[in-house]
C-alpha cells in the first residue's frame, strides 16, 4: 500500500465509524421514543427502567446493524470519495496518470472488508442472541403467555401445543401423537401442562414432563421406549429435536438463524414455511454480492460527472439506493409467496443490477 491507499483507507474507516454511530444512534432514539410506554410499563423505578432499556438495545443493536450495514458501507464510500473531490485532490491524481478506478480501489477493498464484518455478525453474533432478540420489549421476564406451534421429531412423533410460558418453560394443552414403529398402535396423549427439561438438568432431562395427561394410565406393554410413566396421568417423553424453543419460536425465527441452521431445517421433511426459508437461504448467498454491486453503482454515480455538484450526486445516489432496495424487497415478496422460485427470487437482483453496475463503473471518466 502506498501513501494514497493508506490515506483513503483511513478516510473510509473514519467515515464508516461516523455513519455507523450516527445511524445506530438515530435508529435507537427513534425506536425508544416510539415505544417508551412499553419500557415504562415493565419497569419500577428509574434504575430498572434504564437497565431494561440497556439490556434490550444491547442485544437489539446487532439486529439494527444487520439491517443498516449495506447503507452504512455505501455512505462511507460516498463520503470518502466526496471528500477527495471537495479537497480538489482528484485532479492532481489524474494529472499524475492515476486512473479513477485505481484511485477508488482502496475504498472498494475497505467496503469488501466491512461486508465481511456484516457476514460475521449475521452468522456468529445474531444466532447467539436469537432468544433475546425474539423477546418482546414489553415482556422482558417472559411472564406473558405466547402462542405454541407444532413440530415433528425425526422418529415421527408429533407435538403441538396451544399456549406457552417462557418463564416456566411450560406448554399448555400439549398434544402428543406417537405412531408406529415407535408404538405398537397409534397413541395420542393430551397433557394439561408439559414442562420442558433441557438435557443434563436431572435424572429426567432432555424431554417433556407431561402432567394431567389423558389417558391417565396406559398398559405397560404399549409404552414406547421414549415414553415413561411416572404416575397416574404423569409421563416423561424424551425428545431429541423438539425442545421448548422449537414449539414456541415465531414464524420468522429463521431470520435470526445462521445459514447452516437454515440449510439443516430445509433438509427436514416436516419444515414449515419452506418457501420463505429457501428465499432467506439464497439471499444469504447473494447478500455480499449485492452489497458490493451497490457500492460500485454508488461510486459510479458520484464519479461519472466530476463537475456535478456533490449534493446532486448524493441525491441521485439515494434515488438509486431506493430503486435497488425496492427491487430486492419486491423479489423477496414474490419468492415468499411462491410467485417465483426461491433461487430466482434471490438471484434476480444480481442478474439485473450486476451488468448495470459494471457498465456504470466502466463509464467513469479517467
Amino acid at each position: 500500500m502506498n501513501l494514497l491507499d493508506r490515506m483513503l483507507v483511513r478516510g473510509y474507516v473514519k467515515a464508516y465509524l461516523v455513519c455507523l454511530a450516527s445511524l445506530l444512534s438515530l435508529y435507537v432514539v427513534v425506536d425508544l421514543f416510539t415505544n417508551v410506554e412499553d419500557f415504562a410499563g415493565q419497569a419500577h423505578g428509574m434504575g430498572a427502567f434504564l437497565k431494561h432499556i440497556g439490556n434490550y438495545y444491547g442485544y437489539k443493536i446487532t439486529q439494527i446493524f444487520d439491517r443498516l450495514c449495506e447503507a452504512i458501507v455505501l455512505l462511507a464510500a460516498m463520503f470518502t470519495v466526496a471528500m477527495v473531490q471537495r479537497n480538489n485532490e482528484l485532479l492532481p491524481l489524474l494529472s499524475a496518470g492515476i486512473s479513477t478506478q485505481r484511485m477508488v480501489r482502496p475504498v472498494i477493498a475497505s467496503a469488501v472488508a466491512m461486508l465481511g464484518l456484516t457476514a460475521l455478525n449475521q452468522e456468529l453474533v445474531i444466532p447467539r442472541f436469537a432468544n433475546e432478540l425474539l423477546s418482546p420489549r414489553d415482556d422482558p421476564r417472559g411472564e406473558k403467555d405466547i402462542e405454541a406451534h407444532g413440530a415433528f421429531e425425526p422418529n415421527g412423533i408429533h407435538l403441538a401445543g396451544e399456549r406457552a410460558s417462557r418463564k416456566e418453560m411450560v406448554v399448555k394443552r400439549l398434544s402428543v401423537t406417537i405412531d408406529a414403529p415407535i408404538a405398537h398402535n397409534l397413541m395420542h396423549l393430551t397433557a394439561r401442562e408439559a414442562y420442558y427439561y433441557p438435557p443434563g438438568s436431572g435424572p429426567h432431562s432432555g424431554g417433556w414432563l407431561l402432567t394431567g395427561t389423558t389417558p391417565a394410565d396406559l398398559d405397560p406393554k404399549d409404552l414406547p421406549t421414549v415414553l415413561e410413566e411416572l404416575d397416574s396421568g404423569k409421563y416423561f417423553l424424551r425428545t431429541k429435536e423438539v425442545d421448548f424453543d422449537t414449539l414456541t419460536r415465531s414464524r420468522t425465527w429463521f431470520v435470526y438463524a445462521s445459514t447452516w441452521q437454515i440449510l439443516r431445517e430445509l433438509s427436514r421433511p416436516d419444515s414449515t414455511r419452506v418457501a420463505s426459508m429457501a428465499v432467506a437461504f439464497h439471499m444469504r448467498l447473494t447478500r455480499p454480492i449485492l452489497g458490493l454491486l451497490l457500492v460500485f453503482m454508488g461510486l459510479s454515480v458520484i464519479l461519472r460527472d466530476q463537475n456535478r455538484n456533490i449534493f446532486i450526486s448524493t441525491a441521485l445516489c439515494l434515488v438509486l439506493c431506493a430503486v435497488f432496495f425496492g427491487s430486492c424487497f419486491a423479489c423477496k415478496y414474490l419468492g415468499d409467496n411462491e410467485y417465483l422460485s426461491p433461487a430466482l427470487a434471490a438471484w434476480m437482483p444480481v442478474l439485473g443490477f450486476g451488468p448495470l453496475a459494471f457498465v456504470l463503473f466502466d463509464a467513469i471518466h479517467t
